[in-house]
């Protein structure tokens, strides 16, 4: 792999998380293929970019902040793995502490496929606990 792919394919994965943290849905989008498709474990099926961009933006409408901690990055030969713990604060106060994986294929340095792996528990603990404070 030569290191203008690498450094090509590091600087996608950091504009895609950081598009989240800063809660910039264009950005984000801009950061998918518009062919992309979305796995997400808990679901067991592909969505498309649009479907995953209006998830997203309701995570980040019931979010007040975002950060992506001991982010390590692996550049594949077709894009990247990142493993993470998502930081996240609901509007009502509760924090989601989610690790998380992603397999990423890249094509015109944009994700045409993204793969995302993580235990729904957490995530189901948090919303009970922001429903419950709202």
């Amino acid at each position: 792999m030569d290191n203008g792919h690498h450094t090509g394919i590091t600087a996608l994965a950091d504009r895609f998380i950081d598009a989240i943290q800063r809660g910039d849905i264009q950005a984000l989008k801009d950061c998918y293929h518009p062919d992309a498709r979305i796995w997400l474990n808990t679901l067991g099926e592909a969505v498309d970019r649009d479907s995953n961009v209006k998830t997203l933006t309701g995570f980040l409408e019931r979010t007040s902040s975002r950060d992506y901690r001991d982010r390590k990055v692996r550049v594949t030969a077709d894009g990247y793995v990142q493993q993470h713990v998502l930081h996240a604060t609901h509007v009502s106060g509760p924090l989601l502490i989610l690790p998380a994986v992603l397999i990423c294929t890249v094509e015109d340095n944009r994700i045409i496929r993204l793969e995302e792996f993580f235990d729904s528990a957490p995530l189901q603990a948090w919303r009970a606990r922001a429903t419950a404070s709202a």
